[in-house]
């Protein structure tokens, strides 16, 4: 056998190149990330606009100006005398016209009619938008894989809501009805709050890579994270609170504060004819509740932001830091409102001052869960 030189010249030839296989993260199609981002964006804008509107249809007495369901259909607005007629001749059969509103003439209709029917066709768009978006990006194949049941549920529930929100209406069309059921609205705007927390969290996760997630959540800080949870169901339950509270005009009835009345707890607070109808239509025990909650939540912010203070992650501080301020802005608001009665311009920033509030809370909660690493050269994603 030949003995081979120490430095022998190798051929490329010699031997074939074996390429390097990649982990399937980095193998795995990564999808229209961005894309899909700016499409849920737009949504939750949209959705925060319906429920900004809702909240106007709701305080000018406007929702019930449109007696049916007509989801095609009714995307038109009445086009001649005769069709206004028509529609004013409906609305004159319920319990709110001849209880609440007898001298309306069809000028006074038609201005509330308009606010329904722009409340009705924003979230008719939102639904085109919304099939726009997932039926393109579904049939290019661009949804990022295991994001198909998410974005197809955000449909699911709007649709759902649609159901709900005439559910809703047709309370106050009854005998003895001049207004919808206020545990029924608070089921329609915990719908509204549900989808754009949804989207709001799916806005965040898309803004990452999903391996840098993985990476993140490893570092992620688990005791704050199940704190700010805690924090979200505090405040959406606030949100159910206040709903009824607008439900039954409970905040234009005690316009005191500290007190309600004069009093610490008013005397009013339990009806023995209404039992447990009290919790839904006593106004002195709705407004009662939605102060106490909103204390509550306050409390419990400060003790979550005070916790954030040992995060290592300067973003993560940052997080909470503005959550604890519109937290701040949002008590002020709420107690403007309760002393000038709620006035339609105040009463909707409040009403968006909750959307500002739940979304930094889940943007807090986020970074808890996948906290953005720092170093000497900045942020690292």
């Amino acid at each position: 056998m030949a003995k081979r030189p120490v430095f022998e010249e190798v051929s490329d030839q010699t031997a074939p190149r074996q390429t390097v296989q990649t982990g399937m993260i980095d193998a795995a199609p990564k999808g229209a990330r961005r894309a899909i981002r700016v499409w849920l964006v737009i949504l939750f804008a949209m959705v925060a606009a319906m429920i900004a509107l809702g909240g106007a249809t709701r305080l000018t007495g406007s929702g019930l100006s449109i007696t049916e369901w007509a989801p095609v259909t009714g995307a038109l607005p009445p086009m001649s005398q005769a069709d206004w007629q028509a529609e004013f001749d409906a609305y004159q059969q319920i319990p709110q016209f001849s209880e609440v509103n007898p001298d309306m003439d069809l000028a006074g209709f038609k201005w509330i009619y308009w606010w329904e029917w722009s409340h009705r066709l924003l979230g008719r768009l939102v639904g085109l938008v919304w099939a726009a978006g997932f039926l393109g990006f579904l049939a290019t194949r661009r949804i990022p894989t295991g994001w198909t049941p998410r974005l197809f549920g955000i449909g699911v529930l709007g649709g759902v809501q649609g159901a709900i929100g005439w559910w809703m209406v047709s309370s106050g069309l009854v005998d003895g009805m001049t207004r919808v059921a206020s545990y029924r609205l608070a089921t329609h705007l915990g719908i509204a709050f549900l989808i754009l927390g949804l989207i709001a969290w799916y806005v965040l996760l898309l803004g990452r890579p999903e391996a840098a997630l993985m990476r993140a959540r490893r570092a992620g800080e688990q005791k704050l994270f199940s704190m700010t949870t805690g924090l979200m169901h505090l405040a959406f339950l606030q949100i159910l609170i206040g709903a009824l509270v607008a439900g039954i005009d409970a905040g234009r009835t005690y316009t005191g504060w500290p007190t309600m009345g004069g009093e610490w707890i008013p005397a009013a607070i339990w009806d023995d004819t209404l039992g447990w109808r009290n919790f839904f239509e006593n106004p002195a025990l709705v407004q009662f509740i939605h102060r106490m909650a909103g204390y509550l939540l306050a409390i419990f912010a400060l003790v979550v932001w005070l916790r954030s203070r040992r995060s290592p992650h300067p973003v993560t501080r940052g997080a909470f830091t503005a959550m604890l301020v519109m937290v701040v802005v949002q008590v002020g608001l709420g107690i403007m409102n309760v002393m000038h009665a709620s006035p339609l311009p105040l009463a909707l920033t409040h009403q968006l001052g909750a959307v500002a509030l739940f979304t930094l809370i889940l943007r807090a909660r986020a970074h808890a869960r996948y906290p953005r690493e720092t170093s000497v050269r900045g942020t690292i994603k």
